[in-house]
């Protein structure tokens, strides 16, 4: 029979053995499908201006059987955006285009943006998840190709959506003129910083009757939040760290961002800070996840709804 020590060691051991399953049963089991938009007002817009009602999307990294999530995307039309911003990995499956289409469908004739994540290029790929904690994510030079021109032609010519990837625009929504800028996936170095000057030079004299300019990226590095501030973004808007994926309950920060932001600002609305300015940064948690690493644990997928108001 174990003596005392013995019998101690293996409860311990027991109940750290359940407190796993327990996790992982609620992480892949529950929580990756407790679907949940935030509500955040940013005063922003020139006063006196009507408000606008702007649902970002982010990381859908959509398969086709993905029913539940397609289902609940497809319920956000019932909030009335004015405007949708996309923040890119919309694909998570060669087949993701069909699923997309069952969640995007009832957002069409609603204006929209949307940029590039590595995910809407290139497919995932199978990986050990643990790593996913050691640093950013390296990129695979074997990653199955997406048909990214599918994908676009549905998110533009279908939906009426704009492009933003190293790009500048203006359009109308929620009945006045936005400005909206962004760069392609950062994190895989398609970010052209350096053209984004020529093109809001461009669109400057549609910018200058514009109420609001909106930065919009997938990956939100450091170096692009930076230059999105200097460039006079009003709002910043970007999805890529999946909040983190797991993290510790009540906790304010992510164990991991997989970029450079610091890992307080990695989920959700805060301040961004640089160049003697201080801008609305909301990088969503996003809807989804790999199809290799199907676990959501303390955060929970998500859309925002960003009520844009005119400033006192």
């Amino acid at each position: 029979m174990p003596d005392a020590s013995a019998r101690t060691a293996l409860t311990a051991l027991g109940v750290v053995g359940a407190v796993g399953a327990g996790a992982a049963v609620w992480g892949i089991g529950i929580e990756r499908y407790l679907f949940t938009v935030r509500h955040h007002a940013l005063p922003v817009l020139a006063p006196g201006s009507p408000a606008v009602r702007v649902l970002h999307l982010s990381d859908a990294h959509m398969a086709p059987w993905q029913h539940r999530k397609q289902r609940w995307i497809a319920a956000l039309a019932d909030l009335q955006p004015d405007l949708v911003v996309n923040t890119g990995d919309n694909l998570g499956h060669a087949d993701g285009l069909r699923g997309l289409r069952a969640a995007f469908d009832p957002l069409r004739g609603i204006p929209g943006v949307f940029v590039h994540g590595s995910n809407d290029h290139l497919a995932p790929s199978p990986r050990n998840p643990i790593r996913y904690f050691t640093g950013p994510s390296s990129h695979n030079p074997t990653a199955e190709p997406l048909d990214t021109s599918a994908l676009d032609g549905y998110l533009a010519d279908e939906l009426g959506w704009i492009a933003l990837n190293n790009e500048a625009t203006t359009l109308d929504a929620g009945g006045q003129r936005i400005a909206a800028f962004g760069v392609s996936d950062a994190h895989r170095g398609w970010d052209r910083l350096e053209v984004l000057p020529d093109r809001l030079a461009a669109i400057g004299a549609a910018r200058e009757g514009s109420t609001v300019t909106l930065g919009v990226t997938h990956a939100p590095y450091v170096r692009v939040l930076d230059a999105f501030a200097a460039l006079g973004a009003d709002v910043i808007l970007a999805g890529h760290t999946h909040g983190g994926q797991v993290r510790i309950p009540g906790s304010r920060s992510a164990l991991v961002a997989n970029c450079d932001i610091p890992l307080d600002q990695a989920r959700g609305l805060s301040a961004w800070r640089a160049g003697g300015r201080t801008v609305p940064l909301n990088v969503s948690a996003g809807l989804g996840h790999s199809i290799y690493a199907p676990v959501r644990f303390g955060c929970r997928p998500e859309a925002s709804l960003l009520t844009l108001l005119p400033r006192e």
